[in-house]
């Protein structure tokens, strides 16, 4: 049941802002054990004003295309998971939207079930 917010630059079309929420999702569901469907991602394009950010921290570079992808997850997962989910989020951006990977950010947060209600007022347990 991971939420993740994706910050990134405006002028993405809804069509690419689509496609981003497919790959991720595609991503999320082959390397995390996500089940099909369970997808919740909320979309922030900022201003170039607004996105303050170190172009070359551990990095080769990043450009204005730079995407920040926020993920809070309701269960762990294993180191192996995370970076095969960051690898094939990578390579399936680049190869589809030409997103060069040093322009992708994950930060992964992890909390549990009893920390969500997803309707009603009703805690998962």
């Amino acid at each position: 049941m991971p939420f993740t917010r994706i910050i990134l630059r405006q002028g993405y079309s809804d069509a690419q802002i689509t496609q981003i929420s497919d790959i991720l999702q595609q991503s999320l569901e082959a390397e995390f054990a996500v089940p099909a469907g369970d997808r919740f991602q909320i979309f922030e394009p900022l201003p170039a004003g607004q996105r303050v950010f170190d172009r070359h921290y551990q990095s080769g570079g990043r450009s204005d295309n730079f995407i920040q992808f926020h993920i809070l997850a309701g269960k762990p997962r294993s180191h192996e998971q995370k970076q095969n989910l960051c690898g094939a989020l990578c390579e399936r951006l680049h190869a589809t939207l030409d997103i060069h990977p040093d322009d992708v950010m994950v930060m992964i947060q992890f909390n549990t079930a009893d920390d969500w209600s997803f309707s009603g007022g009703r805690m998962l347990r």
